[in-house]
Parts: structure tokens; sequence; C-alpha cells
């Protein structure tokens, strides 16, 4: 007998940490609309990263309204109490765990270290030995990050554009990074090496004690649920920005850096496909690969174009510490195990959307 929710007897529980989140709010619409009781574990941290102008609790109240499924908790996912609480409450009926929750910034993770390896690494570490203990038959994603491969990218022979980097075209990468490029000897930043120690920590709770794990290293995650900030949230906080007339610095590459786009859907869709198929202890590089990527030149163009806007921006000519010059994701791996799978937001419809479910709110 499943948990019984607005009187309906649910029989499939998931389980969203971050559930407000740009990741988190995508995966409690996508699997609410399925029928799966969603179980949402956010408190709103993201305020206190960004300030209130990237608070997340308007998109709790939208869940709250929207779907019917949907279950929300007010936990810090670092409650180990807490979060064992909740997992015993659902243990019976849960089939996924989907870990988005996170500090999410490799600058704001140098004011605060405690916080952020706190949050990212022992965070994971409760979420991981909670499944084992009460749901050790879930399937468990987890939203990594390319920053666990840390500045070793930029080490890459890149040739200059007029409006972007580049990488070698005879280079084995020229589709993009695979998960053979190896994450040590370089500059990670604190950020990144939270999410590294997280990241191992998931592909070995697969490997060790036989759960069907999966860690999936995005590069720029975007969609126009995202409370863009000036330090996380790219493409949105541009689009912004752009039509709200506020500043925007770009840092260091004479903004020719390039970055892949995912839009939030394409990325759950991924994760209910592993679902459906899961393997133990899987690492995917995942991200808008060669369909949807821009250089932050690029980006501003398209932002401006759209809008009919100039973008109040600035250069600064130090580029953010331990920043990729050139990211795009070879999505290759993942596209085989799941080839029924493909993107299907592409950088012009993403930014598109962006603009038009957001205006209002911003004005």
């Amino acid at each position: 007998m499943g948990n019984t929710f607005n009187g309906e007897t649910m029989t499939k529980v998931v389980m969203v940490t971050g559930s407000a989140g740009l990741v988190g709010a995508e995966a409690v619409q996508f699997f609410s609309r399925l029928g799966f009781l969603v179980v949402g574990l956010d408190n709103d941290m993201r305020s206190q990263f960004f300030g209130a102008g990237a608070s997340n609790r308007w998109k709790i109240d939208f869940l709250r309204t929207t779907c019917p499924t949907y279950r929300h908790y007010d936990v810090d996912i670092r409650d180990q109490k807490a979060v064992e609480a909740i997992f015993m409450e659902f243990a019976k009926d849960l089939v996924l765990v989907v870990h988005t929750a996170a500090q999410p910034s490799h600058d704001w993770a140098a004011r605060d270290p405690y916080a952020d390896f706190t949050i990212n690494a022992n965070g994971t570490l409760v979420l991981l030995e909670s499944t084992r203990r009460h749901a050790p038959d879930a399937v468990f994603v987890f939203t990594s990050t390319n920053k666990v491969y840390g500045d070793r990218p930029n080490t890459l022979p890149l040739v200059e554009h007029p409006t972007r980097w580049e990488i070698d075209p005879s280079h084995a990468y020229r589709d993009g990074i695979d998960e053979t490029m190896s994450i040590d000897g370089s500059k990670h930043s604190l950020f990144g090496a939270s999410k590294v120690a997280a990241d191992i920590l998931v592909q070995e709770y697969g490997r060790y004690f036989g759960m069907k794990t999966v860690c999936f290293r995005a590069g720029c995650i975007t969609g126009p649920n995202h409370s863009g900030a000036e330090l996380h949230g790219f493409l949105a906080y541009l689009m912004k920005c752009t039509v709200t007339g506020a500043a925007y610095t770009v840092y260091g590459y004479q903004g020719k850096q390039v970055r892949d786009n995912i839009h939030s859907f394409d990325l759950v869709n991924a994760f209910y496909h592993f679902y459906q198929h899961p393997r133990v202890g899987e690492v995917y590089n995942i991200g808008g690969a060669r369909f949807s990527n821009c250089s932050m030149l690029e980006g501003i163009a398209v932002c401006e174009r759209l809008t009919g806007k100039k973008l109040n921006w600035t250069y600064a000519e130090a580029n953010r510490s331990g920043d990729h010059i050139w990211w795009i994701s070879d999505i290759g791996r993942f596209s085989r195990h799941y080839p029924e799978w493909k993107l299907q937001h592409d950088l012009e419809s993403i930014s598109l959307e962006i603009l038009q479910q957001n205006s209002a709110r911003w004005a």
C-alpha cells in the first residue's frame, strides 16, 4: 500500500532536493506530470547565497499551487535527523532520489568554505547514507558539474576567433570534452573540490554498495525557472540585465569564453531515461554540446537581438579564478547508452523562453 496524498494512494515516490531551484523545480514538474508523488526538500539557501533577488520562495509557492502531487519540506540537507525522518516516512515507495541541492558558485565558495563543503559534500553523504539505509533499491541521480575537471580544459589547444575561442579542429575533443579527461593536477576552486568529493561519494556508493547511482557532470544548466544572479545563472542573468538595464561585467578572455547551455527540461529528461534503465556508479558529461553553446559575446548578441535593447556591460581584464576558457560537453557516452534521449532546446529557443516567461516578473 502506498502513501496517501490528497485522498489518492501513490505507489511511487520521487524525492527532489533543491526542489525550488532550476533543475529541482523542473524535476518536480516533470515527475508530477507523470503521476509520481514528489517530495521536495528546499530551504531557500539560494537567497542566503546571492541575496533576496535570487530567492526561490516564489517557486516554492508556484509548485505548491500547480503540482497537485507535490509535498514540500523546508529542510537543510545537512540535517541528518530531519532528512532521515523523511526517508523513513516514504522509504517503502521511494523509487528515485534526484539530488540537485548545492552551493553552486565557485566565487561564493571562497567566502565561506565551511558552508560550501558541508552543503555539497556532507549533505550528499547524508542523502546517500539515508538512501542506502532506507531505500537501497532507489535510483540516485546526482547533479554534478564540469568544475570537477578544474581548469584542465584551459590546457587544451585553443584558437582565437572573432567572437569566441575554439579548440583546434584536429584535437580528439573537437566534438566536446568527454569523461576521459583527468580531474587530477588542476585548479578546481573550492566549489569544484566540494563537488569532486560529492561526485566520488556518489560513484563509490554505487560501486561499493551496488546502488544505482549516477553523476551528471553538467556544463551551464539554464532555462526560464532560473533565479539568475551575478555569481550563478549565466544566461538567465544575462537576459535579466539586458531587460532591466542592470550593469553586467564580463570577466576576462576578451568575452570569448565558450559555454554549452542545456535546458533544465533536457537534463531532467536525461534523468528520467536513466531511471527507467539504471546502471551502477555511472558518470556522464552532459550539456548543450555542439547543439547549444555560445561565447559571452555571442550570448550578449542574442539577448540584445531578442529584446531590442543594449546590454549595459563593462569588461574586467582579470578572469575568475579557475574559470574555463572553452567548455563544450561530449554527450556521446550518454547518447550511446540511452539513444532515445535527444536534446530539444537550442540557444535561441532557450533564450526566448527565458525572456518570455520572466519579463513581467523582472519588471
